[in-house]
């Protein structure tokens, strides 16, 4: 017999902890629409102008001018540390159109990784937060590397993220 448990969010977010896994969230405010966010968005073809030169990504697949939809696999190539290559696949899980999307590592440079890309309305016009749950490969070496160089990387390619997309869209600066 299977029982389903509900639990807390603070309960997750323990049990998050004692696997190790690192949290990277990010909130940043546009003077645009709900729809032209999530149309930009939710194009993996314009992941490439979101991403810095320096990470060589290019994407693989032949997909990339379709919308995104549960399921979707996407296959990258990244050169994320002293440019060696490295393909990277992810599978879009959840899509709530115009509110929010899930993507999720197949295989790639992380042992986890789980991307979630929410839009909310406000009066000025939209918030968008990123939560990414992740964990390096390779145990201590990955945390060591984690402390080291990873999460330094991933605050610089979303920092990156936001300057591209606030000059696209305009900041709202009290809503980042």
């Amino acid at each position: 017999m299977f029982t389903i448990q509900n639990i807390t969010l603070n309960t997750a977010l323990f049990n998050i902890k004692k696997m190790a896994l690192y949290i990277l969230k990010t909130t940043q405010g546009f003077q645009t629409t709900s729809d032209k966010l999530w149309d930009f968005i939710s194009s993996p073809k314009n992941l490439k102008d979101i991403t810095p030169d320096y990470m060589g990504f290019d994407i693989i697949s032949d997909n990339q001018e379709q919308s995104i939809y549960p399921g979707m696999i996407i296959e990258y190539q990244v050169r994320p540390i002293m440019g060696i290559k490295t393909n990277w696949v992810t599978e879009i899980t959840q899509v709530k159109e115009g509110k929010y999307f899930i993507d999720e590592q197949r295989f790639g440079p992380y042992k986890f990784w789980h991307h979630t890309h929410k839009i909310i309305p406000i009066e000025e016009g939209v918030v968008m937060e990123d939560t990414v749950l992740y964990l390096p490969p390779m145990g201590i070496i990955g945390r060591v590397a984690n402390s080291l160089f990873i999460k330094k990387r991933l605050d610089q390619i979303f920092e990156f993220r936001r300057a591209k997309l606030q000059k696209k869209f305009g900041n709202i600066p009290s809503a980042s």
